[in-house]
């Protein structure tokens, strides 16, 4: 498996390069910055990238998503019920001091269960909504990227529009929780933890 991590843009955002080690096929998650980075990374690597995928729609997120496909030639997928954040991208950079940022083009939208497949590693989309309302996280084989829906001994703020803290606990609480407790949790932010660490330890819980 490849999973490579990225720390970039003004808010430490985690971007990932996940993959199949075989056959170099990857996927970028959560273009946040930084594109320099990314593609040295992808080109030292040999790797072939089919796919940006963001786990929401927040500029923190985002901010490298349309220089990144314009650099790759690479589609975008995004939940639908966040295309919207989307069109407040230009505003939002300038807000956090990031320049000028274009909205990324939506190739097509994640599905909650869909499975998206880089040889013979696959992503599962699990649609966990409350910090936004399209937000998502992608499981793998022993880890999963949680966006911005759980971290180490914290969840995602649900103070900004379109955020809800009942909806973020059904979430965490009916779709990751169940999960085994060794998985490895990489989240949009900070540094990884477990879904069993996670269980015993996170005041939220």
């Amino acid at each position: 498996m490849i999973l490579k991590t990225f720390e970039v843009g003004p808010i430490l955002e985690n971007t990932y390069v996940v993959g199949d080690e075989d056959s170099r096929e990857v996927f970028v998650v959560d273009p946040g910055g930084e594109n320099h980075k990314i593609v040295s990374y992808i080109q030292e690597n040999n790797l072939k990238p089919l796919a940006i995928i963001c786990t929401h729609g927040h500029i923190d997120h985002i901010a490298g998503a349309a220089e990144l496909q314009n650099l790759l030639k690479l589609p975008m997928k995004i939940h639908g019920d966040d295309v919207p954040l989307l069109r407040q991208a230009p505003a939002a950079a300038r807000m956090f001091g990031m320049g000028q940022v274009e909205i990324p083009r939506v190739d097509g939208h994640l599905e909650d269960n869909e499975v998206l497949e880089a040889g013979k590693s696959e992503l599962r989309v699990i649609h966990t909504p409350g910090h936004t309302p399209g937000g998502v996280c992608l499981l793998g084989d022993g880890f999963m990227l949680s966006g911005d829906t759980l971290f180490q001994m914290s969840i995602g703020r649900t103070d900004l529009p379109g955020g809800s803290y009942g909806q973020i606990m059904q979430s965490i609480k009916e779709k990751l929780l169940c999960l085994p407790d060794d998985l490895v949790v990489y989240p949009g932010h900070g540094p990884s933890t477990s879904i069993g660490f996670e269980r015993e330890n996170n005041p939220f819980f």
